[in-house]
């Protein structure tokens, strides 16, 4: 993958952010190809290995100090008198730190030191932005590993592995991978007649990007606002107010890799006074999005309430909820399917948009996977992230516990439902919520359909001889389709809920939890209510950042507007 990069300077003096630097008709030319990407490799941490030990002391340290996290705008720290406090979710009586939540104002300056910004960052070539977030990867899974590690887990609650594969080894696959992705889309050119040379150029889009990124993956809070950036956009960051101890970890690694202040700025303010500005604002260009289907259909519906006041149409990106499944055949391998259920349905407590949260499962294969996926969760050691024998953790925040909570207390009482494991919870240390498995006899019960966010999973049971009335019922049941899963050996079982579950998912796995998905290996996005599957992790999600120019030039034009058609016999 070769890329002719042209950069020319011919005047006398040009700025930058040190000063004046003279230069004399510089012009540097190169043919420059990136380095090969590659999936950053997740470190085992096994007891009395160097990364177990540094990730130690640095919990421990981290713990220790008090952090202060303020907004970024521009080059300035902003701080503001509505400070608030970090907790971990698992520990509540914990201080980590503070930030500052903000108003309207700082949105208008981050918008316009992000403006202020562009032209700087869109004359840099594309070879500059590569070589900033290449960097950044680097930083991220060498010297700020431990640290980005240790963020996530202390202020999101998430496990030492669940770390590690988020916060390290796929923000730095997104990074790495996003280079390569661009280079590829450059690489697309036209052809060329005879006297003609077509090219297309690939402009990023006229205005500023807001990126609004949830709490549950470090990694998504890091590429939403990363991915327009490197395509040569300026960014205003909303990062989850739940997330933004480690957000402020991800500000000082973008900083050390050399972005330029104004390019990504971060902003702690509440999501209805960010929405509106960004929806009325002349120079709003688009939205990147995960969180909630909710909020992103107040946000798209605001956009085009507004679309006559922007310079150009928004682009709208996003991906959100998930009710995804897991489908057994007689076929399958039960402790495939146990296996898939006990890590697809509760790993990170259920806080993924891919987690399994319904299965639909043979009458005849119950019994021995009820005893495997129970004989599981009995052996789930439940507390703090900093205690690495913990493979459950605790819920985000008081929120996310209630609304759960009150998904186990309807099921509680529910005269189709059954709690065959779990069912307990308890907010008075931190918002722990048992792992727990509901059996229905009512295919479309609540939790069958509505998007819970937490360690629930629920089972329905169907004829083993009812296979494809099964699949249609899962197509049919709820309005998302993010991720899904078949399990079975019989061939021909696969290829049915291929086509009959063609638009229920977006990542399709075949025998494998349908969580997990890898940068550059399983592109991860939905449709339906799961949002505009643009998937991230591919060169769809950057193609949405640019605005292509077509030019043509010619050699030779003509002089005459005659055509040979006119002329006489």
């Amino acid at each position: 993958m070769v890329l002719n990069c042209l950069m020319i300077v011919e005047q006398d003096q040009t700025e930058c952010q040190s000063g004046t630097i003279k230069k004399e008709n510089i012009m540097s030319r190169g043919m420059y190809t990136v380095p090969k990407a590659y999936n950053e490799p997740v470190k085992e941490y096994r007891p009395g290995s160097p990364e177990r030990r540094e990730l130690k002391i640095t919990l421990e340290k981290m713990r220790s100090t008090l952090t202060d996290v303020p907004m970024r705008i521009g080059g300035d720290e902003v701080r503001t008198d509505d400070k608030r406090e970090i907790r971990p979710p698992h520990d509540l009586k914990h201080l980590l730190g503070h930030y500052y939540m903000g108003d309207g104002a700082h949105v208008h300056q981050a918008i316009n030191a992000a403006l202020a910004a562009r032209a700087g960052w869109q004359a840099l070539e594309w070879d500059h932005r590569a070589s900033v977030f290449l960097k950044a990867a680097d930083l991220i899974s060498g010297p700020y590993r431990a640290k980005i590690n240790a963020a996530t887990m202390l202020c999101q609650s998430k496990n030492l592995y669940q770390a590690e594969i988020d916060a390290a080894c796929e923000m730095a696959d997104f990074f790495r991978f996003n280079v390569q992705f661009m280079e590829e889309i450059y690489r697309q050119q036209p052809v060329s007649a005879p006297g003609v040379w077509n090219r297309v150029e690939y402009r990023p889009l006229e205005g500023f990007v807001y990126a609004i990124t949830p709490f549950n993956f470090t990694s998504i809070a890091a590429n939403l606002p990363a991915a327009p950036a490197l395509m040569g956009n300026v960014v205003v960051w909303k990062p989850a107010e739940t997330q933004i101890y480690s957000a402020g970890v991800i500000m000082e690694i973008f900083r050390e890799a050399g972005l330029p202040e104004g390019v990504i700025n971060m902003i702690m303010v509440p999501g209805p006074v960010g929405g509106k500005i960004m929806s009325t604002h002349p120079d709003f260009v688009g939205v990147h999005f995960t969180g909630s289907t909710e909020v992103f259909r107040k946000i798209w519906k605001a956009i085009g309430e507004n679309v006559m006041l922007h310079n150009t149409y928004p682009k709208i990106v996003g991906e959100t909820g998930g009710k995804d499944f897991v489908m057994v055949h007689p076929s399958a391998r039960a402790k495939q399917v146990s296996t898939a259920l006990s890590r697809g349905a509760f790993e990170y407590q259920g806080q993924k948009c891919s987690a399994a949260s319904r299965a639909y499962i043979p009458e005849s294969m119950w019994p021995e996977i009820r005893s495997l996926v129970v004989n599981d969760l009995k052996t789930f050691k439940i507390g703090g992230p900093e205690d690495f024998s913990n493979f459950f953790n605790a819920v985000i925040d008081e929120a996310a516990f209630d609304k759960i909570a009150s998904y186990i207390g309807h099921a509680k009482n529910d005269p189709s439902c059954e709690i065959v494991y779990g069912g307990s919870y308890d907010k008075s240390k931190g918002y722990f919520i048992d792992p727990t498995v509901i059996l229905t006899t009512d295919p479309m019960y609540k939790s069958m359909q509505e998007e819970i966010f937490g360690p629930v999973l629920t089972v329905y049971l169907y004829p083993d001889d009812k296979y494809e009335e099964t699949l249609e019922l899962v197509d049919k049941t709820s309005p998302y389709a993010l991720t899904g899963a078949v399990f079975a050996q019989d061939r021909k079982a696969v290829d049915l809920a291929l086509k009959k579950l063609i638009n229920s998912a977006g990542n399709f796995y075949i025998n494998d939890k349908p969580t997990g998905a890898v940068v550059g290996q399983q592109p991860f996005g939905g449709a339906r209510a799961s949002g505009t599957n643009d998937k991230s992790g591919s060169h769809l999600n950057l193609l949405r950042w640019i605005s292509p120019r077509t030019i043509k030039e010619n050699f030779n034009p003509p002089t005459d507007y005659r055509y040979p058609f006119l002329e006489e016999e």
